[in-house]
């Protein structure tokens, strides 16, 4: 399965509303609160999934007057309200592990175990498959829903062991349900770091020296511009923003030094296809 992010996003909806359900209903009726609770990440995967989809279209809108660098940083604010959503469930879920470690539960139902195999190879798949649109279209977003639905299939898997060991073990290991459960909550909270990490980046203009690196070489290598003082670079959604200080022969017109820009702004686009800006500041060459 290939689309856009935007599509996958959907698809993702879609397949974390089936999920959360079965597994709500399996939790229930085979008394494990691994399940329940997985079930409910799973839920919250569905909100997570509406805003990063959200974020998306909003984010592919073009420049507008109002907004005349465009909109892509809505999808970094989106991926950063995911890793807010994400951590918040992880709070949620590691407290009620708790107090369920702290009083007598049932043995969870053999079966769910079948029910957690299944909901384990479906997530996987749904992690692959948006990680690659998602990369493809450069969408920190994309990414970061990606890896919400990587989490949900360790806190599935964590669930699935936490039930085996209660099944196994009996009524004397049943609490292994509630510490499954505990686990799961750990590896959400580390996730929800993960995933607001480069969106959180992209808010702050962290500098991408490789893409400024690349746009300095390929303007050198246009004749005419004797040398780079300065090249910036930062992402907006799935574009970059340039800021080049560029050295030309300081006898050459003002009229010859933009048509030389042009021509550099040219071959870095048509080498660097995600460069949607590139601002060129003419500087005099002081050099040999």
């Amino acid at each position: 399965m290939t689309g856009s992010p935007e599509r996958v996003a959907l698809t993702g909806l879609a397949v974390n509303a089936l999920l959360s359900l079965g597994k709500a209903v399996a939790g229930v009726l085979g008394n494990s609160f691994a399940m329940i609770a997985d079930a409910a990440e799973s839920m919250v995967d569905i909100v997570g999934s509406l805003v990063i989809w959200g974020a998306l279209r909003y984010g592919s809108r073009p420049p507008d007057e109002t907004h005349p660098f465009g909109h892509g940083k809505a999808e970094a604010l989106g991926a950063l309200a995911v890793a807010v959503i994400v951590g918040a469930v992880g709070v949620f879920v590691g407290w009620h592990a708790v107090e369920g470690i702290r009083t007598v539960q049932p043995v969870p139902a053999p079966w769910t175990l079948i029910v957690i195999v299944v909901v384990v190879a479906v997530k996987e798949t749904m992690f692959r498959v948006t990680r690659r649109a998602a990369r493809h279209a450069g969408s920190n977003a994309g990414v970061a829903d990606a890896w919400h639905h990587r989490s949900d299939a360790i806190t599935s898997l964590a669930a699935f062991v936490g039930i085996a060991i209660a099944v196994i073990g009996g009524e004397t290991f049943a609490s292994a349900d509630d510490w499954a459960a505990l686990v799961a909550a750990g590896v959400i909270l580390i996730n929800a770091v993960l995933i607001g990490r480069e969106p959180f980046h992209e808010l702050l203009d962290k500098s991408l020296d490789d893409v400024a690196a690349r746009c300095t070489e390929i303007a050198l290598s246009v004749e005419g511009i004797r040398g780079v003082e300065r090249c910036d670079a930062r992402q907006s959604g799935r574009a970059y923003r340039v800021t080049m200080h560029a050295e030309v022969d300081p006898a050459m017109s003002v009229a010859d030094a933009h048509a030389l820009t042009g021509k550099v702004k040219a071959a870095v686009r048509e080498a660097m296809p995600r460069v949607e800006s590139l601002l060129i500041h003419v500087e005099p060459w002081e050099g040999d």
